[in-house]
């Protein structure tokens, strides 16, 4: 099993809002809840993409190893 992550929704008079406990920044909303999920699931991708760019930054250029990490349960 991989990594799992919790995803929050609240009810609010707008639609709901949306984000995920073990994410900062990974938060978002919609109209109804599908659209909430459809747009978390985006938020996730673009969070995640984001933090390899500044991870990349930081680094300048240096000599490092990368490799996949899987984290299961």
């Amino acid at each position: 099993m991989g990594i799992q992550f919790t995803a929050v929704f609240k009810k609010v008079s707008e639609g709901y809002l949306a984000f995920v406990e073990e994410l900062p920044g990974a938060n978002t909303q919609g109209a109804t809840l599908d659209e909430a999920r459809e747009n978390l699931q985006e938020a996730v991708a673009m969070v995640m993409e984001a933090n390899r760019m500044l991870a990349e930054e930081d680094l300048g250029g240096q000599s490092v190893i990368r490799e996949p990490l899987r984290i299961t349960a």
